[in-house]
């Protein structure tokens, strides 16, 4: 029993026994060292780019796709893809545009002008629709999450299209007479010096960590993700967390989608085009595992400043949009890399000291049991 234990234990740790692993440290931590790398480089290419106000900014871009990666974490976690989330994003911006420019009653010819957090509360709950539907096709129509959320993107994408006619809704910041201004504080307040999106995403954040840490949800989530199968047979309801992280992800979208129009006081059909792939890319730099049940939120937000902070830094130091590309994808390639390394090491079995003999497969598990 003994040997078996210390042969699980190995590959969780993936140290050498008795020394310090520098390899280790350097592939669990690889995000948070991709961020100090990025910052020192580009400190050193531009006088601009170590400034408060710089990162500010920066960290102000940041909050968009770290929204979106937040929801797409939860969905990683489940062992699913979303890949509706950008145009949910796109979706959300167009009907809080919509609703900023009043609600037209033909029977009664009036026309309502809903406050701000009306529109708010709208436009998330249209992006939790968009969610549930995601969910029930794929928990209870068995619908593979890939081509489900693939159709959602376009149909949400689409709708956007019809309701705008293509143009873009734009002076979104009212009219104190109509009492429908205050839309822009998204986007240009600042609570304490901290824009007010950055201080969204870190409420966000906070509260999707306290939830996947302290919660039974949590626990439901991990287990759900990693062996379905098993969590079901242990009582997890495992269709109802799945469509849940859908809806939670459709949430994000639309709260990424407000902050975004109110940034550019201004909402389009097209916003949030790729946003998708930024967003899975950003789970990936931090560390989680693409087939479900690891991941930390902490990684995934390390993952969003990494992109967002290359980014804006190429374009701070002259780089062609096309060379931007280049690098995002060579860092993601690299990314997932890496997780596949750092997970071979978990998963690899250990060799047998001298003197033991090697246990049998799936015996530390059958021991556990």
């Amino acid at each position: 029993m003994s040997n078996n234990s210390s042969a699980l234990a190995a590959p969780a740790s993936s140290k050498k026994a008795g020394g310090f692993d520098l390899a280790y440290l350097l592939l669990e931590g690889r995000a948070f060292f991709a961020l100090i790398a990025i910052i020192v480089v580009f400190s050193f290419l531009s006088p601009n780019y170590f400034t408060v106000s710089n990162f500010l900014t920066m960290a102000n871009h940041v909050a968009i796709f770290g929204l979106l990666a937040v929801g797409m974490l939860l969905v990683i976690l489940n062992g699913g893809i979303d890949l509706s989330v950008g145009s949910t994003l796109g979706l959300a911006g167009v009907v809080a545009g919509a609703l900023m420019q009043g609600v037209t009653i033909a029977p009664l010819g009036v026309v309502l002008y809903p406050p701000v957090w009306v529109v708010a509360v709208l436009a998330c709950a249209l992006g939790g629709l968009v969610g549930l539907l995601n969910g029930v096709l794929i928990a209870r129509f068995k619908v593979p999450a890939f081509v489900a959320t693939l159709g959602v993107m376009y149909m949400a994408r689409g709708v956007a299209l019809l309701m705008t006619n293509g143009l873009t809704y734009n002076n979104l910041g009212g009219r104190a007479e109509l009492g429908n201004t205050g839309f822009d504080a998204l986007g240009f307040d600042r609570l304490f010096g901290v824009p007010t999106g950055v201080v969204v995403l870190v409420v966000v954040a906070v509260i999707a960590s306290l939830v996947l840490n302290r919660t039974a949800f949590g626990r439901w989530l991990y287990a759900s993700g990693g062996n379905e199968r098993a969590a079901e047979l242990s009582g997890v309801p495992v269709k109802g967390v799945q469509i849940s992280v859908y809806v939670i992800s459709g949430i994000c979208a639309a709260i990424a989608g407000l902050i975004l129009s109110s940034q550019l006081t201004s909402a389009g059909p097209t916003a949030g085009t790729t946003y998708e792939l930024t967003a899975i890319a950003a789970v990936v730099i931090g560390g989680a595992a693409l087939t479900g049940g690891r991941g930390t939120i902490r990684g995934t937000m390390l993952g969003a400043f990494v992109i967002g902070f290359l980014s804006d830094g190429l374009v701070i130091i002259g780089i062609s949009s096309y060379w931007q590309t280049v690098f995002t994808g060579a860092v993601i390639v690299l990314a997932v890399l890496l997780n596949a390394v750092q997970y071979r090491r978990r998963v690899k079995a250990p060799q047998p000291s001298a003197g033991s003999t090697p246990s049998l497969p799936n015996a530390g598990a059958k021991a556990a049991a």
